[in-house]
C-alpha cells in the first residue's frame, strides 16, 4: 500500500468513526499529510485492501520517522500517534452525548460503545497489552491470575535524559486529572490527545469515567474525582462505590487503601478502579457468618481468603454504608499486640485502613472490606503486612486493589528471569539471578523437569509465591493464632 493509499484509508476510518462527514475528506487527507511530513497526495489509485487501525497508524508513523517529523524518543512517537488517532475520535461532548443516549437503552450498551471507541483509537494499547504474560494459578482460595506486565515500554537512556532536562510543568497535576483529556503530552508526561472522559455525578460531585490505557483485566476502568485531592477511605467512599454499582451494575468497583505501603501507586488523586471482570476473591465463599449488632438486615461474614476480608450483603445501600463506616472506624482504633497489630505509632501516626470492593449480585449489593495495616518493624522494615523478604524475588511492590482481589501484577524483569530458572531446572547453561537461587534449588529438588513440563512447574511455583504474598499481607493469619485474633476483632465489633 502506498503512503497516499494509506492516508486515504485512514481518512476513511476517520469518517466511518462518525467524527467527520464525507465533505471533510479533503481537509482530513491534508491534515494527515501535514502531520506525517508529506507534501502532496498522489492521484487517486485503485483502493488497497482494507487494513486495521493499528496497521495504518504504524505505516503513517513509519513515514513520519522517514520524513524526520519525529526523532527517536518514544515520547515524540506517542505524541504524534495520539494526534493521528484523535482524528478517529469524536469530541468529548459528542462522546458523552452518545454514551448517555446508549445508557438510556442499557448500561452495557453505553460501556460497550465507549470501550470499543477507546480500543479503536488506540487509547487502550491493545497491541502492547497482548505482550503481557498471563497464566492461571490454582490455590487453596480459587484460581489466582498471574500477569507479568510487559505492556508499558521501558524508557531508553535518551528518553531518561530528555526527562531530566525538561522544564518542570505542574499541568496536569497528575496522570488522573481531568486536564489530561486532549493534552498533547511532553517528554515527561504521556500523550493524551485521543483521550476521552465520561462525566458522571456521584454524591453531588462530578466524577470522570475512563479506561486504563494499559489494562490489567477486561474493561479496566478508572473513576476519578474532578478535584485533585488525596485518596481517602471514608463513609463517602463506601457510599460512592455502592452508587457506582447502581449506575454500572455490570461492573465491580473498588478503591486502593489510602495509606503508604498498603495503598496503590497514585495516592495523590482520589480515584477508584472497576471493570467487567470476576476475580477469585469475588467467588470466594463466606466461611464464617458474623452478626453485626444494629445491622440485623445485613448478611455478613468472613471470606475464605488469604487476606482478612469481611463481606457485607444487603439490599439497603444506606445501611450497608453505615455498617461499613462503623467497621472502618472500629478497625482504625483496634490493636492486638499478640499479632503485631497496632492502630497508632507512639507519635500518633495512624496505621489502619480498608481496601473496599463493591459489586452487584442480582438484587443484592455486596461490599468486601479488606483490613489493612501498614506498620513496619525491625524484622519487616518494608511492612509487617507486606510481602516478606523471602518472596521479594517475585514480588516486593505494594499490594494494591488488583492484587488484593487475586490478580498478581508482576514486574517485567521476570519474563527473562523465569526463563533462566527454567534453564537451570533443565541443567542447561543459564544466567540464574542470585535472588532466585534458593527458590530454584528447592524446585529442582522437588521436581523432575523436562522440556514439556518445565514452564508449568515454574508457573505453578510462581502462583504459590503469589498466594504467600497475599498471606503475608493478611493482618489475621490463616493459622489458629491468627483466626483466634480475628474472632477477637469480630467480638470487638459487637
Amino acid at each position: 500500500m502506498s503512503i497516499s493509499q494509506t492516508v486515504r484509508a485512514f481518512a476513511d476510518l476517520a469518517i466511518q468513526s462518525g467524527s467527520w462527514k464525507e465533505l471533510d475528506r479533503i481537509y482530513l487527507e491534508n491534515r494527515i499529510l501535514g502531520m506525517i511530513g508529506e507534501e502532496a497526495l498522489e492521484p487517486s489509485e485503485d483502493n488497497a485492501a482494507e487494513a486495521d487501525t493499528l496497521t495504518l497508524v504504524e505505516a503513517l508513523m513509519a513515514q513520519a520517522e522517514k520524513n524526520k517529523v519525529i526523532g527517536s524518543l518514544q515520547a515524540e512517537y506517542d505524541i504524534l500517534e495520539a494526534q493521528l488517532t484523535d482524528l478517529l475520535t469524536p469530541s468529548p461532548s459528542a462522546v458523552n452525548e452518545h454514551f448517555a443516549q446508549l445508557y438510556a437503552q442499557t448500561p452495557d450498551a453505553a460501556t460497550d460503545y465507549f470501550y470499543r471507541l477507546c480500543k479503536n483509537n488506540n487509547y487502550i494499547k491493545t497491541k502492547a497489552i497482548a505482550q503481557n504474560i498471563v497464566f492461571p494459578a490454582e490455590s487453596d482460595y480459587g484460581i489466582l491470575e498471574i500477569t507479568i506486565n510487559l505492556s508499558k515500554p521501558e524508557k531508553d537512556p535518551k528518553q531518561i535524559a530528555a526527562e531530566r532536562n525538561s522544564i518542570s510543568v505542574d499541568y496536569p497535576k497528575c496522570l488522573l486529572c481531568m486536564e489530561n483529556e486532549g493534552y498533547k503530552g511532553r517528554v515527561n508526561h504521556p500523550a493524551r490527545t485521543n483521550h476521552r472522559i465520561i462525566r458522571m455525578a456521584f454524591d453531588e460531585e462530578i466524577w470522570g469515567f475512563q479506561y486504563s490505557p494499559y489494562a490489567y483485566y477486561n474493561e479496566h476502568a478508572i473513576i476519578l474525582s474532578q478535584e485533585h485531592r488525596p485518596m481517602k477511605i471514608s463513609k463517602e467512599t463506601f457510599k460512592r462505590l455502592l452508587a457506582i454499582t447502581k449506575v454500572l451494575p455490570h461492573y465491580f468497583v473498588g478503591s486502593n487503601a489510602d495509606l503508604p505501603i498498603v495503598g496503590g501507586s497514585i495516592l495523590s488523586h482520589d480515584h477508584y478502579q472497576g471493570g467487567r471482570h470476576t476475580f477469585a476473591m469475588a467467588e470466594a465463599a463466606i466461611e464464617k457468618t458474623v452478626k453485626l449488632a444494629g445491622y440485623e438486615s445485613i448478611q455478613a461474614g468472613i471470606v475464605k481468603w488469604p487476606m482478612s476480608v469481611i463481606r457485607l450483603q444487603g439490599t439497603a445501600v444506606d445501611e450497608l454504608t453505615e455498617a461499613a463506616d462503623w467497621i472502618l472506624n472500629k478497625w482504625r482504633e483496634y490493636s492486638d499486640e499478640t499479632v503485631q497489630i497496632s492502630a497508632y505509632s507512639a507519635d500518633g501516626t495512624p496505621h489502619h485502613t480498608i481496601t473496599p470492593i463493591a459489586r452487584r449480585k442480582n438484587e443484592l449489593f455486596e461490599l468486601d472490606l479488606v483490613l489493612r495495616d501498614n506498620n513496619v518493624s525491625e524484622e519487616y522494615p518494608d511492612g509487617i503486612f507486606h510481602p516478606h523478604q523471602e518472596v521479594h524475588h517475585i514480588k516486593k511492590e505494594n499490594i494494591g486493589l488488583i492484587e488484593v482481589m487475586g490478580l498478581a501484577v508482576l514486574p517485567p524483569r521476570l519474563a527473562l528471569e523465569l526463563k533462566e530458572v527454567e534453564r537451570y531446572l533443565l541443567d542447561q547453561e543459564n544466567e540464574l539471578a542470585d535472588c532466585h537461587r534458593d527458590w530454584a534449588e528447592k524446585l529442582k529438588a522437588e521436581h523432575t523437569a523436562t522440556a514439556e513440563n518445565v514452564t508449568a512447574i515454574v508457573q505453578t511455583a510462581v502462583g504459590k509465591v503469589f498466594e504467600q504474598v497475599l498471606k503475608d499481607a493478611g493482618v489475621f493469619k490463616r493459622n489458629q493464632q491468627g483466626q483466634d485474633a480475628f474472632q477477637r476483632f469480630i467480638d470487638y465489633l459487637q
